[in-house]
């Protein structure tokens, strides 16, 4: 199977917060090749950190700051976002690589903010048009495999499970975030196929 794996940092998680950055890279489950050269990254502007400050959670405030400064001061308009993620999706490299197809998204809790972030940001029919009904959600295949008891119930946190899996902590940047998504899914799978 082929995945696009995906990740987004946001103000918040409340409803009304606002994507800040978003990344994507595809993988093959076949090949365990995660083709970096094939991704995709943007910051998405916001107001500035001043403006937004008093209505930000503590952690956000202690561990976005500089990224917030980075999306107010380079970040792409929303609808300029949506324009350069629709030429991502249309080149030739990524048609090929999913073989005309829509693409089957892959993430981490993605029910959380990523979902529907991109449902109230891009619209329903953006989505539909170019991503499958169906997402594979690390977090889900995470909880089946403590369930079966491959993994140690900790590995229901994110970073837990990074540190399990030998990728250390987790880098709440975009790409990195997309890129070791990805990883972990086939370090999993690498374990554990062959059960």
């Amino acid at each position: 199977m082929k995945y696009l794996s995906f990740d987004l940092e946001a103000t918040g998680l409340r409803e009304r917060d606002l994507i800040i950055e978003f990344a994507a890279v595809p993988f093959c489950t076949k090949t365990h090749v995660i083709d970096e050269e094939l991704s995709f990254h943007c910051f998405v502007k916001c107001p500035s950190f001043a403006d937004l400050k008093g209505d930000l959670d503590p952690w956000v405030i202690e561990n976005n700051e500089s990224l917030i400064k980075k999306a107010h001061s380079e970040g792409l308009e929303l609808p300029t976002f949506k324009d350069e993620l629709t030429k991502y999706l249309e080149s030739e490299s990524i048609k090929v690589y999913f073989d005309n197809k829509k693409i089957t998204l892959f993430g981490k809790s993605m029910a959380a903010i990523d979902l529907p972030f991109l449902n109230r940001d891009l619209g329903w029919d953006y989505n539909r048009k170019y991503f499958e009904h169906r997402q594979l959600d690390l977090s889900s295949v995470a909880y089946n495999m403590i369930d079966l008891g491959f993994l140690p119930e900790k590995c229901t946190s994110g970073s837990e499970l990074m540190k399990e899996l030998g990728f250390g902590d987790v880098a709440h940047t975009a790409l990195a975030d997309a890129i070791n998504t990805a990883k972990m899914y086939l370090e999993i799978k690498k374990r554990y196929q062959s059960l």
